[in-house]
């Protein structure tokens, strides 16, 4: 029986996947598309696939290593027949690994909810020694007389004493900064991109490149010793949950925000809606009240197309969007995820409402890709039946508009001779104020308002 390599397929252009996860062992038996390990990168967590049925002679990887897109996984012993690689292999030996790929440095734009979803094109750079570092990185088949060598880890991430990526150096080196001086606040103290910035923002400003708090000037909180008033316990928080706090914080202090409030009301949404949850039975599929938030948005940035534009060249023009792609923020267990719902705009309500589930599902067995993450005009956080009246969501840069949607209530409503029960729904529409105005904001939101309590304009 043939060996065959596994290596890390494309990962949407996540460079330094951290592994924080071994799904099998050596000896382990497995199927064709099984999880063989967990990456998590600045966007997403993600499964890596068996691309053989076979047995595990070798794992390639430890927890804690980060691999990027051809880095070898694990070598299994396939299946007589199980794939046509193994015909032409003409032997037990483990196939040589590929040429060395280009590594691509994510944006580290905000994802909310990040956390979701980023959203800036990647930039990509090809380094030596990290060509060297995946052929080292490849060890021989294991026997019985010699113990596999360990894997080795990107060679480049640590290279000179800096933890930064091919991307980082190549850019340091076209700005001429010594890494050296550089302070990292990345994980680990890692470098990225954003640390370049500030460095050559407070060298243009005469300052002193000392370290800063998250690298925004701003003084920190001093650490506090809890254990001095009682037992405390220390749960390290995990990578995506501390890249999201990044965003949210770099979101928060670049943009100025604004929040408008508004309600809804969705009676007759919500009449119509129950009325078709025999049919959704039929389709085998749920029919919540998103699918028909994603479309009324959809209709409102088409009619408001400010919100669907982003800053370039430095704040001097507008990217005004031709798609329209929608982030729906989805709560997992470990941390805020955001999926974009491409060309929301032309689909059914049937169509989103499959979406809708498929992708919140991706999201909590983290199995959404970056690219699934990338690409909105404008984010959806909706709370459901969490509770609470309204709450201020943070934009998601570099959008320039999210919705924050509350849990509906029945209230009364006066309608000139009386008062009667009218089911209502918090709306917050926070906005970059760079870009959106207080009138534009108004408009949006009393277009969305009136789209979402007679969903007959919604076919207009």
């Amino acid at each position: 029986m043939a060996k065959e390599q596994v290596t890390v397929p494309d990962i949407g252009g996540a460079e330094g996947a951290e592994v924080i996860e071994l799904l099998v062992a050596v000896g382990d038996e497995v199927e064709m598309d099984q999880g063989l390990i967990v990456l998590e990168s600045d966007k997403a967590s993600m499964e890596i696939p068996s691309t053989v049925a076979g047995r595990v002679v070798e794992l390639l990887v430890t927890e804690g290593q980060e691999l990027a897109e051809g880095a070898p996984v694990a070598v299994i012993e396939a299946v007589s027949g199980a794939t046509d690689s193994e015909e032409s292999a003409g032997g037990d030996s483990a196939p040589e690994p590929a040429e060395a790929p280009v590594s691509v440095e994510p944006s580290a734009g905000g994802e909310s909810a990040e956390t979701a979803g980023e959203e800036r094109p990647a930039e990509s750079a090809v380094e030596s020694d990290q060509a060297a570092s995946n052929e080292t990185a490849s060890p021989e088949p294991a026997t019985a007389a010699e113990p596999p060598p360990s894997p080795q880890p990107q060679a480049s991430t640590k290279a000179g004493g800096v933890y930064a990526g091919p991307a980082v150096r190549k850019l340091a080196r076209e700005f001429g900064i010594d890494l050296e001086k550089v302070s990292g606040t990345g994980p680990r103290g890692r470098v990225v991109k954003e640390d370049l910035h500030q460095y050559v923002q407070r060298s243009l400003g005469g300052q002193a490149a000392a370290p800063v708090a998250g690298g925004t000037g701003i003084p920190p909180v001093p650490e506090v010793d809890f254990t001095a008033f009682g037992e405390v316990e220390v749960v390290e928080r995990s990578k995506l949950d501390k890249l999201t706090a990044a965003n949210m914080h770099r979101s928060w202090l670049n943009l100025p925000h604004v929040t408008q409030f508004d309600e809804a009301d969705i009676t007759e949404l919500e009449t119509f809606r129950t009325s078709l949850k025999p049919e959704a039975e039929e389709r085998g599929t749920k029919l919540t009240p998103m699918p028909f938030l994603l479309k009324a948005c959809a209709v409102a940035l088409r009619d408001n197309p400010r919100f669907s534009s982003s800053l370039v060249n430095g704040g001097e023009g507008l990217a005004q969007k031709r798609y329209c792609h929608i982030g729906m923020a989805v709560d997992t267990p470990v941390g805020l995820m955001v999926p974009v719902i491409r060309d929301v705009d032309r689909k059914t309500i049937w169509e989103l409402a499959e979406e809708v589930i498929v992708m919140a599902g991706k999201a909590r067995d983290r199995k959404l890709s970056p690219a699934e993450m990338q690409g909105g005009c404008f984010t959806i956080s909706s709370l459901g039946n969490i509770g609470g009246n309204g709450f201020t969501p943070i934009v998601n840069a570099p959008e320039v508009g999210i919705l924050g949607v509350s849990r509906a209530q029945i209230k009364p409503v006066w309608d000139g001779t009386g008062f009667q029960p009218r089911k209502l729904l918090p709306l917050s529409l926070s906005y970059d104020h760079r870009v959106i105005n207080g009138g534009d904001a108004g408009r949006f939101l009393t277009r969305l308002v009136a789209l979402l309590g007679d969903i007959r304009q919604l076919v207009m």
